[in-house]
């Protein structure tokens, strides 16, 4: 009974060991967004790569989300130059997709360094995914109400100037027949009415008219209705023409300030060199655009019409006056 007291003892320190070595292996491998947070901006990630979005490099979440191998991106990371070397498929497609600029090595970074830094990449890359997805509450219905003018309302207020002729014209006929009632009552017959040149009865054609705008009533009907044709027309007239809040003419080259100025974080002052100072902020040239996008989307069917408007062939990376066409921009008062 002593030896086998002794061996149950031996199995359970066994297993104490084991288990500890497994949750130290398991913390040791574990990847920690917020040091991988450190390490993408120490080791200034950043200048070349952004999460969602391609730079000189391609964008971190979507690449890393869609590469099971986990020991081939630390590879890549740590020196991706050996990897090219080395003729690695995944490396040479990579290598020549963006015209063989050569990424910088990062030797000094451990296995686990590359994965805290990854494991940042992917908790960042699902942060916005999520947000994506979420859609607020009431977004639609306001995207709904800025869309325009509903065609029930416009149609409505069609359907009652309508109506409000065809009451005019019954009460027209109304007025008239009672005229010819009263004129009987009173003895008067149509042959006793004043005769006009021809030897006809003479009528005065704006007795009706006379008649209605003695009354009040009447009176503000109508110009209750012409406020409200009019006020309509007018409110038609100008949102057709793009006078309201959020108006954005259809520019000839998609730019996006949220992108830009938000996302980016790229200062007003370094496009526009009189957003600070003068009553209009400039429209910058398409020079400053090439500043980035020489290297950055230049696959972008937007970029390639920056590319034809100053005649660039990126394939050189020269410039031909001869080629260059003006771009015709919109101007707009926000």
């Amino acid at each position: 009974m002593r030896n086998i007291s002794l061996i149950l003892k031996q199995i359970s320190r066994l297993l104490v060991i084991v288990v500890c070595f497994a949750a130290a292996g398991n913390t040791a491998y574990a990847q920690d967004p917020a040091k991988g947070e450190a390490l993408f901006k120490s080791s200034n990630c950043g200048s070349c790569h952004k999460i969602d979005v391609r730079m000189t490099g391609p964008a971190l979440g979507p690449t890393i989300a869609s590469e099971p191998d986990e020991a081939y991106l630390i590879k890549w990371i740590q020196n991706n130059q050996a990897l090219i070397a080395a003729k690695n498929p995944k490396a040479l497609t990579i290598y020549n997709e963006y015209n063989q600029s050569q990424m910088s090595v990062f030797t000094n970074l451990s296995d686990q360094d590359v994965k805290d830094i990854l494991g940042y990449v992917k908790a960042q890359w699902k942060t916005i995914e999520d947000a994506k997805k979420a859609v607020p509450a009431g977004a639609a219905g306001a995207a709904a109400a800025d869309s325009g003018p509903s065609n029930v309302m416009v149609f409505g207020l069609i359907g009652v100037i309508v109506i409000a002729f065809l009451i005019i014209l019954v009460l027209n006929r109304v007025i008239g027949t009672l005229e010819r009632l009263l004129l009987q009552k009173q003895g008067i017959l149509p042959e006793d009415l004043e005769e006009d040149e021809t030897g006809k009865p003479k009528v005065d054609r704006l007795a009706t008219v006379k008649i209605l705008a003695k009354n009040k009533k009447f009176v503000f009907f109508v110009v209750l209705c012409s406020v409200i044709g009019f006020g309509s027309w007018t409110w038609v007239t100008l949102w057709n023409t793009n006078v309201h809040q959020g108006y954005q003419p259809v520019q000839p080259i998609k730019y996006s300030h949220q992108l830009h100025a938000g996302a980016m974080k790229i200062d007003c002052q370094y496009c526009h060199s009189g957003a600070y100072k003068g009553k209009n902020a400039s429209i910058p040239s398409l020079n400053i655009c090439m500043n980035c996008h020489k290297v950055v989307k230049t696959e972008s069917p937007e970029i390639q019409k920056i590319y034809n408007a100053l005649g660039y062939d990126p394939q050189t990376q020269k410039y031909d006056s001869t080629k260059s066409r003006p771009i015709q921009l919109l101007i707009f008062n926000r």
